[in-house]
């Protein structure tokens, strides 16, 4: 495959560029091929995360796709919301969406297959059905898309923000406004690889909006929507603001034993179209448990 890149996309980083043009493949995926000698820019094996200029000559060398590497695992799912094309879980905390970096089993795709006969291909091998995630240690609405074509209308709505995103998040210390709205971008912290920050004034544009819910002596509960989904994009603008989610230690709260390794941030409600009906759909999760006993 040859490519030329213009004007759109000088300034972008190779395999971001590379998946926008080939959604069929997973980033992973074409991560895998370019760190095997597979993607060349203007004839020189090139990196991931190389920056593109405006006329540079891309040639990716597609390898055949490996088997699904997931398997499929007899763990419990509590299903939402069920149509045609989509099926909305109860995703709890401490569950991860699916394997990488040494988690291999346990994670929400191998319940989903296990689950269900029909997932969308489009998030390759190891993402079957997956459109969008969820922080290992967050609860809550998680959307997946049961086909091909229910996965693509789902990536459409979320890219052009059709979707609505509620969260519910108890943050460290008192919030004074009533309302506010976070319009950082968000990037990679250069010093610990973990985190993203929100303080170098540059990265992906981000934006949360946050309402106050209810004020306890050292504590905020908070209804955030956000408008973009960046990684860790909310529990890095509650910490840049000074008030990180209870509980979120990598940025900047004490540790809360009580919520027993979670933090306390919650995938409260989604508000979408299903591609099977084109009606909209409203699916919310309660607090868990852990999460009502904690802020009660």
């Amino acid at each position: 495959m040859q490519f030329t890149v213009d004007s759109g996309g000088a300034g972008r980083r190779l395999d971001h560029w590379l998946h926008d043009r080939l959604p069929q493949y997973s980033r992973a995926r074409i991560q895998e091929w370019i760190k095997a000698g597979r993607a060349q820019v203007n004839g020189a094996n090139g990196r991931a995360s190389y920056t593109l200029r405006a006329g540079d000559a891309v040639d990716l060398e597609p390898a055949e796709l490996a088997p699904l590497k997931a398997r499929p695992e007899a763990i419990p799912l509590r299903v939402l919301y069920e149509d045609d094309a989509v099926i909305a879980i109860d995703k709890p905390a401490g569950m991860v969406v699916h394997a990488g970096a040494g988690v291999h089993s346990g994670t929400l795709v191998n319940a989903l297959l296990h689950r269900f006969d029909s997932l969308s291909q489009l998030g390759g091998d190891l993402r079957p059905g997956i459109v969008h995630r969820l922080d290992c240690h967050t609860s809550g609405v998680l959307l997946v898309a049961k086909n091909d074509a229910a996965h693509q209308e789902l990536a459409r709505q979320f890219s052009s923000r059709e979707v609505e995103k509620i969260y519910l998040a108890l943050v460290q210390g008192i919030v004074k406004n009533d309302t506010g709205r976070i319009e950082r971008p968000i990037a990679r912290d250069p010093v610990r690889r973990t985190r993203m920050t929100a303080r170098l004034g540059h990265g992906r544009a981000a934006w949360s909006e946050y309402r106050v819910l209810r004020r306890y002596a050292k504590s905020t509960l908070l209804e955030v929507r956000i408008g973009t989904g960046r990684t860790h994009q909310i529990r890095v603008h509650l910490s840049s603001i000074g008030h990180p989610v209870v509980g979120d230690t990598l940025y900047g709260a004490q540790a809360q034993p009580a919520l027993g390794g979670r933090f306390f941030l919650h995938a409260h409600r989604v508000r979408f179209h299903s591609p099977a009906t084109g009606k909209e759909v409203v699916v919310e999760s309660p607090l868990p448990a852990e999460l009502t006993d904690f802020a009660g």
